[in-house]
């Protein structure tokens, strides 16, 4: 595994990339270089304050460490990303020396997964480096794939390791791009033998609190005084409270004051909170360990412990925080809150053995949670229920994320394909071009492809009765058949863009029907890969994310009437009634099409799928009157003949000889020359325009 090392000059604004292997750098960082740059930086830091601002001269010639890629260069001298190492870098920072630097690298080294850790170059830190893989072993390639892999990775990590360590990690962007400074460790940890930490690779970028999670997330069994609540988290809120009310009463203390006497102010109104003695030790030395000794604060509160009487009389709790609490336990103990990201929609179900699905909530739903808070004697207003189920207390939920994570491994079983067979038509490539559609279908739901859509859409041609509209229904599940739709309204651009978000599958029914007119919004809508608008109440206007692929039915064959060309259709003729009634294994269905995806298989459809598109659909073109009318008296000249060039404008003038109702204005022009084109005539470009090379008849 190579690991990059850039060396910036920040007066010429040039930089020189390299390349070594993991083990070479780290017998590298062993010894010093002849210049110390290392050493001479430590010593300048030992007599350097943090906000003295010192900077080190030489700073430049440690170059920068990315342990995540391997960067090469463009022809144009650009740093481009070469290959993602998988590895994840926290920061141990603010330690007091080699002492510490020696125990957080000890206690990194107890877990398999840690493959490297040393001191960093200032000597007061420790980077630790951990490996990350896919199942399959492994890693992402597309760079949008890096990015939201790299990011849930590093949260993976803090939370794996920082209960082992015994100083806090410092947070800082989840970036592969993520780097430190060269340095010097003579005992470096390094295992080439670590073992990675498996991740699927995520949908997206870690946000909010998504409603699975919450559900896998267990609660400490150690509750205290509010339920709801872990028991550290609720001593530090009540340490907090107290310490606040001891400020209060000593408005002239100040930090540097003599810390006894805040001690005896502090401890009263702890021991009157009901926090145990040791809690407040812990948390007094957090706050105070640079004024004084453990055994001074130990000793202080000890006594203060022994004087006072009545133990967890006095709440240090606000009423506001006393109903704030209180509420949040009540809504989690009664009801299971979730809002729908794909609808909009805030959902909500009892807490009971009766109510199995989620129902919308609505003002009767909220003044009923109101009223049962009441009865129990929490004393709520409307806006108090109101701003919890308008917060981040309700956790997000993607329902067609949910669907495709609980899907299962696949079997091994083509079912995308004998769902296509259901369709009988003589149309060799259907099978294939049905696949390559679904797998495009599903990977733009996980939101794989943010630079291009699902732009190709079957076409179902066929009589009344042959079940093309069901056959469309049935392609989504049960769980995921809210997101379809077949009333499409081109006449509202703004709510069919909206519908790009809403809806998963939308089948424009009858498509025949759609006019000429409405032929450009159409192929706007099939080539849209986010809607930028202004939600309804919203004052921003917003990036939406689409999910929505489209499918298409018709009774009447010549329905394409897009001069440029119909790749962007898979016309199908039904030539017998559509096998509905049969019984499909959806999960094994998706879990198929997630394998697919998940193994790198292509899902888009190549320039091979385009051409196959175009030959396959002529006979579903809609050839135009003046279309006609030109093979009437003109054709593409034979081998051997010479033919004419004529500009489209003097093709036209002779047709109107013919037909005096056909207008030369420019856009029947421009329309003609583009049905000149997808016909396949020589042409080539005069000083006059373009000319087409053609031989009447």
């Amino acid at each position: 595994m190579k690991i990059t090392l850039i060396r910036g000059d920040r007066e010429s604004g040039k930089e020189a990339l390299s390349t070594c292997e993991a083990d070479a750098w780290m017998d590298r960082i062993k010894t010093e270089t002849k210049e110390e740059h290392v050493t001479r930086l430590r010593t300048m830091l030992l007599y350097t304050t943090p906000d003295s601002e010192g900077h080190y001269e030489h700073i430049d010639k440690l170059p920068r460490i990315y342990p995540s890629v391997e960067y090469g260069r463009t022809r144009d001298g650009e740093r481009r990303l070469k290959h993602y190492n998988g590895v994840v870098m926290l920061e141990v920072n603010n330690l007091a020396g080699l002492s510490e630097v020696e125990l957080v690298k000890r206690q990194a080294a107890l877990l398999p997964q840690t493959w490297a850790a040393f001191a960093g170059s200032s000597g007061r830190s420790v980077k630790i480096w951990v490996k990350f893989a896919l199942p399959d072993g492994k890693l992402p390639v597309k760079e949008e794939n890096i990015e939201a892999f790299h990011a849930h990775a590093y949260r993976m990590t803090v939370q794996c390791y920082q209960p082992i360590l015994p100083f806090p990690v410092t947070l800082k962007a989840a970036s592969p791009a993520q780097s430190c400074r060269m340095t010097l460790d003579t005992y470096p940890y390094f295992n080439p033998q670590a073992i990675p930490f498996c991740l699927e690779q995520p949908f997206g970028m870690p946000g909010e609190e998504t409603f699975h999670q919450r559900q896998l997330t267990e609660k400490n069994p150690l509750l205290r005084l509010k339920p709801g609540y872990e028991t550290s988290q609720t001593f530090t809120l009540l340490f907090e409270t107290a310490l606040g009310k001891a400020l209060d009463e000593m408005e002239e203390w100040k930090r540097g004051d003599d810390l006894q006497q805040l001690l005896v102010c502090l401890a009263e109104h702890c021991f009157k909170a009901g926090i145990p003695e040791e809690e407040v030790v812990r948390q007094s030395i957090n706050h105070y360990y640079r004024q004084t000794d453990e055994q001074t604060i130990r000793t202080t509160l000890r006594n203060l412990y022994r004087e006072c009487k009545g133990f967890g009389k006095k709440k240090s709790l606000t009423p506001e925080q006393d109903t704030a609490f209180r509420l949040s336990e009540f809504m989690e103990r009664r009801y299971e809150f979730r809002f729908n990201a794909l609808t909009g929609d805030l959902e909500y179900r009892q807490r009971d053995s009766i109510h199995f699905y989620f129902q919308p909530v609505d003002q009767r739903v909220k003044n009923s949670v109101a009223i049962d808070a009441l009865q129990e004697g929490i004393r709520v207003w409307d806006r108090d229920v109101n701003r919890y189920l308008s917060s981040n207390r309700v956790p997000l939920y993607n329902p067609v994320e949910d669907y495709l994570c609980n899907v299962g491994r696949w079997d091994g079983k083509d079912r995308i394909r004998a769902l296509a067979d259901l369709v009988p038509c003589n149309n060799p490539h259907w099978r294939e071009l049905f696949y390559r559609w679904f797998l495009n279908m599903v990977a733009h739901w996980r939101g794989l492809d943010k630079l291009h859509s699902n732009s190709t859409s079957p076409l179902l041609v066929g009589a009344q009765g042959f079940r093309k509209s069901t056959y469309c229904r049935i392609i989504l599940p049960p769980e995921l058949r809210f997101g379809y739709t077949d009333s499409l309204d081109f006449k509202s651009k703004r709510d069919a863009e909206l519908y790009l978000g809403r809806f998963m599958l939308i089948n424009i029914d009858e498509f025949d029907q759609v006019s000429i007119n409405q032929q450009g919004f159409l192929k706007h809508l099939l080539q849209k890969p986010v809607a930028n608008l202004r939600k309804p109440y919203g004052s921003s206007i917003q990036e939406m994310r689409r999910y929505a692929s489209f499918i298409g039915t018709s009774n009447q064959k010549d329905l394409l009437t897009d001069p440029s060309g119909s790749r962007r259709f898979i016309c199908i003729e039904v030539t017998a009634p559509i096998d509905t009634n049969v019984t499909i294994n959806y999960r094994q269905l998706y879990a198929q099409a997630m394998e697919a995806i998940v193994k790198g298989e292509r899902y888009w459809f190549d320039d091979t799928d385009e051409a196959i598109l175009r030959e396959t659909n002529r006979e579903f073109e809609q050839m135009s009157p003046v279309e006609q009318l030109f093979h009437c008296y003109f054709r593409s000249p034979e081998e051997g003949e010479e033919g004419e060039y004529l500009s489209p404008m003097q093709i036209l003038e002779h047709l109107r000889s013919k037909n005096r109702d056909i207008k030369l204005t420019a856009s029947n022009v421009n329309c003609f020359g583009r049905i000149l084109r997808k016909n396949n005539l020589e042409y080539k470009r005069t000083c006059k325009g373009i000319v087409y090379r053609v031989e009447k008849l």
